[in-house]
């Protein structure tokens, strides 16, 4: 009797929370019902995307992004072999389902499966329609379900032909392009009614991921995606045997002129903004450019236009040899917070997120590294700028590092050998130290390394891959800022057009090294700009860095050419930290720069740094609370007397000289008497 009793609350028990649990879910349900019904599709007919804004440092909005132009074409001038190629791709049942494709998901995810990877989607043409008008794109059951309820909705008020119309018009084809016209004219220079079949499959092969794609990008990928629509042409029987072998064998051949890509302010910081969200924060570039994003980042518009209109002056780059322009990347940060100031990544031409050399670039350091593969991890090991290092011809285990001119003192203090960039020690003092210790204090300062650099040739910055000038100057910044490394970002917040916060970032900062120490490296390095190879990068004002010159590949090639591979000139104010990178993309004889990073990066640092501070009062660097000075002052006390002693060496020599000569001319005149006598 008790055991029934019990299975009958148990049994109650067990249909009240049913109850319960159906009642919530029906609720849930009934929410977000009523959310898509709300949704009004007469904005349909209203496609014009909603352009994302950036905002500078203070607030005020500095750049506008969204497509260039927005035109829209009748489906009947749309050729079928591209829509037969859209639907093949997107949607094979476009024309049987009522907005949801169940058998659709099923058969995709099946093919999914067998390939290994997604070669065709789950959505149909009219969810895809709904999710790009009216919803953000985060993946979640909420946003899914209402992308169903208004796709039923979209089928019920429009026809077949309508709903394709307004898809083929508004869909995202990259390159910052909307609309079938615009893309077909972006692509290949034509209108939509004369691309052939392998230009219709291009682009129907776009819409799935249009920056993967995208044959400006990468063309090895897009064709690979264009012959998989035409093979799903082929195989739907859209196109026959023939049709398909000659659209496959078909190069991509696009137009023979330049994106012109968005048009806004500050083209370089754009494109780094863009990436940054895309690899960083996982928006994608639809998002960003249809979104109406308000997109907060820490670009100083002085700072950006000072080096805008450094670049402009050509005068301040080396002289090009061959077809080729002479390259070149700035990157501007502050280094009590990362943020990116202003950058320029390219010379010449534009394009829109073309390749960003300030951002992109991998390229060896030179003797730009030596403070953070040497000089500073040897300071942390007790080294003091007075320590005194070898400077002489010798081998490493193998390796026989040489000097630039090819002079040796016998022995160097380690402040002198920085500020000239003697090699010889460098090397030395690592080996001594250990490269294990340069090599970790590269890792802790965010310096990309290779395994098979962990050898003596890092002091020298004879990097496997490279760095980039951001890297550089996030590193680098850790030296006015006492230690501390702040992580170099130029995104401070993103929120949608009605204030709603979708990203905000937070700083991150390391504490590589003791403060006494980087005060003691900033002092070193003031030296280089003082009386070193750096004298072209003078502020009059508190200024250091370090420069770095790569040479060329040691190959036949390049046998008995003149000439670098790449400059580097990376320094700092008490203000802010600058890197700057010259050189040719692609080196070979007929392309070698007459160059050094003391010469024309040091120009252009100093171009841009007096400019961007120009309205800035000089200050001095932060130093650490009781810093000792004597280490320094005895050092440069030391290289002063140095210096005395063989500025008077030479003067006594060439008095010597002098005497000798005097002596030399009275014996000739005593043994010719006649000489130097004026005759009748």
């Amino acid at each position: 009797m008790r055991k029934q009793k019990q299975k009958r609350r148990m049994i109650k028990s067990t249909l009240i929370t049913a109850t319960l649990v159906f009642l919530i879910v029906a609720a849930v349900f009934t929410i977000i019902i009523s959310k898509a019904f709300e949704v009004d599709l007469s904005k349909l007919e209203e496609p014009l995307p909603k352009p994302s804004v950036i905002f500078d440092k203070n607030g005020e909005a500095a750049s506008e992004l969204t497509s260039a132009r927005f035109t829209t074409v009748p489906l009947s001038q749309v050729p079928d072999e591209l829509i037969h190629a859209i639907i093949a791709v997107e949607d094979q049942r476009f024309f049987d389902h009522w907005g949801v494709d169940l058998r659709g998901i099923t058969r995709s995810a099946w093919r999914n499966f067998r390939a290994g990877s997604v070669v065709e989607g789950g959505s149909t043409i009219t969810q895809q329609l709904a999710k790009n008008l009216f919803f953000t794109h985060d993946r979640t059951y909420d946003r899914k379900f209402r992308e169903v309820v208004t796709a039923y909705r979209i089928e019920r008020k429009y026809s077949k032909e309508a709903i394709l119309e307004l898809y083929l018009n508004q869909i995202y084809f990259g390159e910052g392009t909307w609309g079938i016209q615009n893309a077909a004219k972006i692509y290949f220079g034509k209108d939509v009614e004369e691309i052939t079949i392998s230009e219709a499959a291009l682009l129907a092969a776009l819409p799935k991921a249009p920056t993967h794609y995208s044959p400006f990008q990468n063309e090895q990928k897009a064709k690979e995606r264009r012959d998989l629509v035409l093979f799903l042409l082929h195989q739907q029987n859209y196109i026959d045997e023939t049709e398909y072998e000659q659209s496959v064998s078909e190069a991509i051949v696009l137009r023979d002129w330049e994106i012109d890509g968005l048009r806004g302010k500050y083209p370089s910081y754009v494109d780094y903004v863009i990436e940054e969200a895309i690899d960083k924060y996982g928006f994608s570039e639809e998002d960003i450019l249809t979104g109406g994003l308000h997109i907060f980042t820490q670009m100083d518009p002085d700072v950006q236009s000072a080096i805008e209109i450094t670049y402009e002056n050509d005068e301040l780059f080396p002289t090009q040899t061959g077809d080729q322009l002479v390259q070149s990347a700035s990157v501007v940060i502050d280094p009590y917070s990362g943020g990116v100031r202003g950058l320029v990544g390219y010379r010449g031409k534009h394009v829109y997120r073309g390749f960003n050399r300030a951002t992109q670039l991998k390229r060896q350091p030179g003797s730009a590294i030596k403070p953070l593969a040497v000089f500073a991890p040897a300071l942390e090991n007790g080294f003091k700028p007075t320590s005194m290092l070898i400077d002489q011809k010798t081998d490493f285990n193998g390796y026989s590092p040489r000097n630039y001119n090819d002079r040796y003192q016998g022995r160097v203090s380690l402040y002198n050998s920085l500020i000239h960039s003697i090699n010889v020690p460098a090397v030395a003092l690592l080996h001594e130290i250990g490269v294990g210790e340069g090599i970790d204090f590269l890792q802790k300062s965010n310096i990309p390394l290779h395994q098979d650099d962990r050898n003596l040739s890092l002091a020298l910055g004879g990097f496997t891959k490279g760095v980039s000038p951001l890297e550089m100057a996030q590193a680098f910044g850790m030296f006015p800022n006492l230690g501390t490394m702040k992580k170099a970002h130029a995104i401070t917040k993103i929120t949608s057009s009605t204030g709603e916060i979708l990203l905000e970032v937070e700083e991150e900062e390391v504490q590589v090294m003791k403060p006494e120490n980087a005060y003691t490296m900033t002092r070193m390095l003031m030296g280089v700009v003082e009386e070193g190879t750096g004298k072209n990068a003078a502020l009059g004002r508190p200024t250091a860095g370090k420069t770095g010159t790569t040479q060329l590949p040691n190959t036949g090639d390049f046998q008995g050419v003149n000439g670098v591979r790449d400059a580097w000139f990376v320094g700092y104010s008490p203000e802010l930290v600058t890197a700057v990178w010259v050189g040719y993309d692609k080196v070979d004889p007929s392309h070698v720069m007459q160059s050094a990073g003391g010469n024309h990066p040091a120009r252009i640092f100093q171009t841009i740094m007096s400019s961007a501070l120009q309205d800035t009062v000089i200050s001095p660097f932060l130093k650490p609370t009781n810093y000792r000075e004597e280490v320094l002052k005895e050092t440069k006390k030391k290289e002063q007397e140095k210096r005395k002693e063989k500025e008077t060496d030479k003067k006594k020599k060439e008095k010597k000289k002098e005497a000798e000569k005097r002596d030399k001319r009275g014996k000739d005149r005593e043994n010719n008497p006649g000489r130097g006598r004026g005759r009748d």
